[in-house]
């Protein structure tokens, strides 16, 4: 019973200090500005409705991916190399996400990244383990290029 109320005890009082915190408007907009002054990435400038859709696209690719490498891990190349070429390949509807964003290098790093989800997709259907881990290492290599270059 006395470690039910301490327990209880010690999450209220953290949860009082975050109330307090979280309450403390000017400390949480100034550690945010300094936040962002750091961030040297090139902006998008995406807002509203559209910076929600592509949220959510770029959410989806970290599933694909992690469906993927859960697949190949279960010898389910098959399985795999479908999810590569309908979550992460080019479809028209990506081709034209990518160019909406009047950047040119981010379009072409964003074709370059959907271009390699249907590579990895055709690597997959070989069942070459080590050959389909280093096409997915590529496609990879796209989303941390992208994310450590733009910012919304």
């Amino acid at each position: 019973m006395k470690k039910i109320l301490l327990a209880v005890s010690i999450f209220a009082g953290c949860f009082g200090v975050a109330q307090t915190f979280a309450g403390d408007e000017p400390m949480h907009m100034g550690h945010h500005h300094e936040m962002n002054s750091m961030d040297m990435r090139t902006s998008l400038g995406v807002t509203g409705g559209m910076k929600l859709h592509q949220l959510s696209n770029m959410r989806e690719h970290v599933e694909a991916i992690k469906n993927i490498v859960g697949l190949i891990s279960e010898n389910k190349f098959e399985e795999a190399a479908t999810i590569a070429h309908t979550k992460l390949g080019l479809s028209p509807e990506m081709q034209s996400m990518c160019g909406m964003f009047n950047n040119e290098k981010f379009e072409k790093l964003g074709l370059a990244f959907h271009k390699s989800g249907d590579e990895l997709g055709d690597t997959l259907h070989t069942k070459d383990m080590n050959a389909s881990l280093r096409a997915l290492n590529k496609t990879m290599q796209y989303c941390v290029e992208c994310h450590a270059t733009y910012k919304q």
